[in-house]
């Protein structure tokens, strides 16, 4: 009862999250703010991300999860009543950090959930399921979004998400004493210096980035190339509808797969796959070709998340796989800013074919370091 609580948590919460992503854009489009204005509102979103998980996490290594999950949704449940009442742009920077806020409580606390309440033979298919579940949310968010504004208008949209959070708290009380509670004698927190002392832990730190900034980068740039060849909206869709597909799909075999390879082994396969994804982008222009690519590269970054997420609650401290966690969202937090800056840069000075191969030989590093015997210091905690 509480994995599958944890799992309709994370279908509820996640799709709030994601359907607010995309209506408080085009709800900003809509009061006619300019793309500058709607990049600054997407940067809300992970403000509270940035700065809070790594605390998150270690507090509810202590209190447990139940009041402080149900604290982030109704704030994300507040947040997004605000453009309802109050239809102007600010309303929306207001809500869209209130999101943020959200989705740092919400997702530190579930995949933690997920780990804690599942045996070590079982963590594979558990920590799988789970983001089969996040994948699932990230389609149908932008559905729901879209139909909300199409049916009901941008500001009456903003209830739906609202009904979708508070879905989420009514289950936290109705149900949340299942839950498992903190340890107020867990082992004692440490500074962020202590985890990184570990190197088993600051490889999977490195390695979890590599991922974030892979299926971020490859998701910004590819419509940017496929509109510089003159795709249409719908060919460029499909392209990405091909990677989301193949995440999904991949997921659902995995833990067969590490049965079969070992954790590291399939990670570094991944990442092989999706360095050979980027360097192959610039050389082709037909839809259905880089719908293949995209295919390639979905079947390893969609190994990627929920392999670390695993390999990091292994590695962690009893009592302290929150915290864990939660540095882990921090420093994917951190490349979700810094990136695509940077690879603004060299795209606006040079062009794209330097930030696809550039992003190649990153993934191609993430392979060399994440292979078995690459940097041995000790077992799992767990």
């Amino acid at each position: 009862m509480p994995l599958y609580l944890t799992y309709a948590l994370a279908l509820f919460c996640y799709s709030s999250v994601t359907s607010a992503r995309v209506l408080l854009s085009l709800y900003a489009l809509s009061l006619g703010a300019q793309p500058f204005a709607v990049g600054l509102l997407v940067a809300t979103f992970f403000a509270f991300p940035l700065v809070l998980s790594w605390p998150v996490g270690m507090l509810s290594d202590r209190v447990g999860s139940r009041w402080l999950l149900l604290f982030g949704t109704l704030c994300g449940a507040g947040g997004m009543l605000t453009p309802y009442f109050v239809r102007e742009l600010p309303a929306l920077y207001f809500a869209g950090t209130m999101i943020g806020l959200s989705f740092a409580f919400c997702n530190v606390l579930l995949q933690n959930l997920v780990g804690i309440l599942s045996k070590p033979n079982e963590r594979a298919k558990n920590f799988s399921n789970s983001s089969l579940v996040g994948s699932t949310t990230n389609f149908i968010g932008p559905l729901i979004a879209g139909f909300a504004i199409d049916r009901s208008g941008h500001a009456v949209a903003c209830l739906y998400v609202v009904a979708l959070a508070m879905t989420a708290a009514a289950m936290l009380v109705l149900w949340g004493k299942v839950l498992p509670g903190g340890r107020r004698h867990a082992a004692p927190t440490g500074s962020i210096r202590d985890t990184l002392a570990d190197p088993a832990i600051l490889r999977i730190l490195v390695t979890s980035s590599l991922v974030q900034v892979g299926q971020d980068l490859y998701q910004f740039y590819l419509p940017i190339y496929g509109h510089g060849i003159e795709l249409s909206a719908s060919a460029i869709g499909a392209v990405l509808a091909t990677f989301a597909g193949a995440s999904f799909a991949v997921r659902v075999i995995m833990p067969r797969l590490m049965a079969r390879l070992g954790e590291e082994t399939l990670l570094a396969y991944s990442f092989y796959l999706a360095a050979m994804g980027f360097m192959l982008v610039p050389f082709f222009k037909s839809a259905v070709a880089l719908g293949m690519i995209s295919f390639m590269f979905g079947l390893g970054m969609g190994c990627g998340q929920p392999i670390t997420t695993m390999l990091l609650f292994n590695r962690s401290a009893e009592g302290r796989s929150g915290e864990t966690l939660g540095l882990r969202q921090t420093a994917n937090n951190i490349v979700r800013v810094t990136a695509p800056t940077l690879f603004g840069f060299i795209a606006s000075a040079f062009g794209l074919f330097p930030v696809f191969g550039i992003s190649a030989l990153m993934m191609g590093s993430g392979g060399v370091i994440t292979r078995p015997g690459s940097n041995r210091s000790g077992g799992a905690h767990r």
